[in-house]
């Protein structure tokens, strides 16, 4: 969604024309609770005319596939034994998260920080362990590392 009605609200480009108070009030409009209900929230700014004129090569969307594809298969293959409706890291449930969704001691200290400093409930504790190991498997590791899981925190 828009960050605000006029849609420049924190843009570094042009000054943003709603009042704080209109501001708040549009994104209160989601709930929290929906919200909770949300696994990742990704702010993305603005793309300046340079970045999208820029002719480097940038990963290719069927490179970005595989990448996928072979994340899937490793779920696939993990949840093997499970019930037939579980086939990727968003299906499993709390009991699975505890089994396959282990920390190292790093880990479990940059978790504990963060849902004491963010408040963040128990829906979101799992969400976090499912995403990080979603994005262990998109770079081929078995296990969730500490940089998994602070990549889940800059999300």
């Amino acid at each position: 969604m828009n960050p605000c009605p006029c849609g420049f609200h924190g843009s570094g480009t042009k000054a943003c024309t709603c009042p704080h108070q209109i501001v708040t009030c549009y994104q209160k409009r989601i709930s929290g609770p929906m919200l909770d209900r949300i696994d990742t929230h990704i702010e993305v700014p603005r793309v300046d005319f340079e970045k999208l004129s820029d002719n480097r090569r940038r990963e290719a969307s069927d490179e970005i596939r595989a990448q996928a594809e072979q994340a899937r298969q490793r779920q696939r293959e993990r949840f093997a034994g499970l019930n037939n409706w579980v086939m990727t890291n968003a299906d499993i449930r709390i009991a699975e998260v505890r089994q396959f969704c282990d920390l190292d001691d790093a880990g479990q200290t940059l978790i504990k920080a963060a849902m004491t400093q963010l408040q963040l409930s128990t829906r979101a504790y799992h969400r976090i362990l499912k995403l990080a190991c979603s994005i262990a498997d998109l770079v081929g590791e078995e296990e969730i590392k500490f940089t998994h899981l602070a990549e889940v925190f800059q999300y």
